[in-house]
């Protein structure tokens, strides 16, 4: 994904909770992946995903070039050019999952369209096990906020971007106030609370970040799980080359109970950040 960038990576080193990697339905272990039984088709998905690829990198230009500059000086204030930029990058996304659908790459599964487009003033925390992910999300939730790499500030986008999503640069407690101030205006935070693509085995470690903001700002995290069949070429390390040997991706996105704020608000907001993280963990990994 070449815009967004969900991680707070700098809040990490001590913030976490850990435990092994339970074994995802439709994930496999690269010793337990089949041989490929349709050598064309296999080549031809590869093929396709650069080619989607190269056609999201081609639009991403598009519309920082020459759609998001004149929105810019015909929309004020900041806050409606924000409005209504970042649903032209939700209906972007979906145009580019239906073209990804139609070419055989993949396929977006949920049961609650609408129940994803109603979200409003929610943190959306969700499994990271592709570099798709956010994609799917966006596509999904058309007033989706997240929080952006600010690494990217030598990137020609960097310039758009940052006047639409909440930089990781800033400190957690300015952080925290912009995520608020954003969700008090009706948007829905997409955080992973894993700050990267879950790797195939070994530790899962998440983050409190989405736990301390739902604290803060008093509004409930809604656990997202995201399944489907194998991701093999899009993981954690895995070869661009690759591809699931037996299938077309397939995203089948579950939206799970809210989780809310006022269940820990009799503990410490250290043992509240905690226990709220652990029940987003259980969620995500354990009962999905």
């Amino acid at each position: 994904m070449v815009l967004i960038a969900g991680p707070m990576r700098q809040y990490a080193e001590n913030d976490t909770v850990t435990d092994t990697i339970p074994k995802t339905k439709g994930d496999l272990d690269l010793a337990e992946l089949p041989p490929i039984s349709n050598r064309p088709l296999y080549v031809y998905r590869v093929i396709a995903k650069w080619f989607c690829f190269f056609i999201f990198g081609l639009s991403t230009l598009i519309l920082i070039t020459l759609v998001f500059p004149p929105m810019r000086l015909l929309l004020h204030p900041k806050e409606k050019f924000m409005k209504y930029g970042r649903r032209l990058i939700s209906f972007s996304m979906r145009v580019f999952v239906s073209l990804m659908h139609m070419l055989g790459v993949l396929d977006l599964e949920t049961e609650n369209r609408e129940s994803f487009r109603n979200l409003s003033s929610k943190i959306v925390a969700a499994n990271h096990p592709s570099l798709l992910d956010v994609i799917m999300l966006f596509s999904l939730i058309p007033n989706a906020d997240c929080i952006v790499n600010a690494n990217m500030k030598h990137n020609i986008i960097m310039g758009v971007v940052r006047q639409l999503y909440i930089l990781n640069s800033l400190n957690f407690e300015d952080l925290s106030k912009a995520c608020t101030e954003s969700l008090r205006q009706g948007n829905c935070l997409i955080i992973f609370p894993e700050g990267t693509r879950t790797p195939r085995s070994g530790k899962v470690r998440l983050k409190r970040g989405a736990a301390r903001i739902s604290l803060a700002s008093g509004c409930g995290i809604i656990p997202v799980h995201i399944g489907g069949t194998d991701k093999y070429g899009l993981g954690k390390r895995d070869p661009w080359t690759a591809f699931n040997p037996r299938d077309r991706y397939v995203y089948r996105i579950e939206m799970e109970n809210e989780i809310s704020p006022e269940k820990y608000r009799d503990l410490s907001l250290p043992l509240a950040a905690r226990a709220m993280t652990n029940d987003i963990y259980i969620t995500l990994f354990l009962t999905s």
